[in-house]
């Protein structure tokens, strides 16, 4: 199972979610929910080089995806998923959300 975190408030996390809907092939968890949820994903991001270019212009990093093998990708394709078209990014200064 790939899990998938997103925040309710993101448009491009919106967008992927939908195409996932009733695919029990990925577990989403809102990290907007609960704070345990929220430290989980920081914790994954403050740990991990997969989101250093997202840290590096501003970026959140949701959608994130953790496939089965461990590994972290910020990429919907690479979980085969339709990456969102000329989509907004949700930046921490706010921009693009």
């Amino acid at each position: 199972m790939i899990k998938m975190y997103v925040m309710k408030t993101c448009p491009y996390c919106e967008y992927v979610e939908k195409q996932v809907k009733g695919n029990n092939q990925f577990e989403v968890i809102d990290i907007s929910t609960h704070v345990k949820k929220l430290k989980e994903f920081l914790d994954l991001r403050d740990n991990n080089s997969a989101f250093d270019e997202a840290k590096k212009v501003g970026d959140v990093g949701i959608p994130c995806y953790v496939k089965e093998d461990g590994t972290i990708t910020l990429s919907s394709a690479e979980v085969g998923l339709e990456p969102m078209p000329d989509g907004p990014a949700c930046s921490i200064d706010g921009t693009g959300c």
